[in-house]
């Protein structure tokens, strides 16, 4: 029985890291520029364009006020048109990823906006454009708090893909609720809580390792 429970929560293991990573992926492709886009358009920025920064950050906003749960639900038929079902792991990435890119869009904006105001004007003062203000300055300047930030991201990740498993999206949170809670099996609860508490604090330490580095 124990090797069936180890081979159980190994292979919910790999779709909670497939989740948690993909999404994370999407969350840094989607988030980051739409961090820097505030950045660039908002009060100072490298465009005066406020409005498009408040736009964009009431969207944001907006998204993030949704409980995870409810925006699980909400997806559904966008899940389905997407991936063409609403259960299992590649199932589950389109939630979590919509979910995670403002989340980090809001933490990447805050390590940007924390960047040395002088770095930026002495690079356009030497006739610098935007793009390299953007690519030498902002983003090699926020890289360990972009770093600190993603780690963040990704540890709440890893528990909205176990409140994803309540709909079937497989992995550690599925594997508790199937088969720890609705069959009264501690050791399968155990077993996910240990298997969790293990993976957020690998996540946390190789994130603040590499931000350590950066920095």
């Amino acid at each position: 029985m124990s090797r069936l429970i180890a081979e159980l929560v190994l292979h919910a293991l790999f779709e909670t890291l497939e989740m948690v990573l993909a999404s994370g992926a999407i969350a840094v492709i989607g988030g980051l520029p739409l961090a820097l886009l505030m950045i660039a358009t908002g009060r100072g920025g490298l465009v005066h364009a406020p409005w498009i920064a408040k736009f964009l950050g009431f969207l944001i906003d907006v998204v993030r006020a949704i409980p995870f749960i409810i925006l699980l639900v909400l997806l559904i038929p966008v899940t389905r048109l997407l991936v063409g079902t609403s259960l299992g792991t590649t199932a589950a990435i389109v939630p979590l990823s919509i979910a995670a890119v403002p989340y980090f869009a809001r933490i990447a904006e805050v390590s940007l906006r924390e960047v040395d105001a002088g770095l930026v004007d002495a690079v356009r003062a030497m006739g610098g454009s935007r793009w390299m203000v953007v690519r030498h300055v902002l983003i090699p300047e926020a890289l360990p708090g972009l770093v600190a930030g993603l780690t963040v991201t990704l540890v709440t990740l890893v528990g909205a893909s176990a409140m994803a498993g309540t709909i079937g999206a497989g992995g550690l949170g599925d594997l508790a609720i199937r088969y720890g809670y609705q069959r009264f099996n501690t050791t399968v609860m155990l077993s996910v809580v240990g298997v969790l508490i293990l993976l957020v604090g690998a996540i946390q330490a190789i994130g603040t390792g590499v931000s350590r580095r950066l920095r």
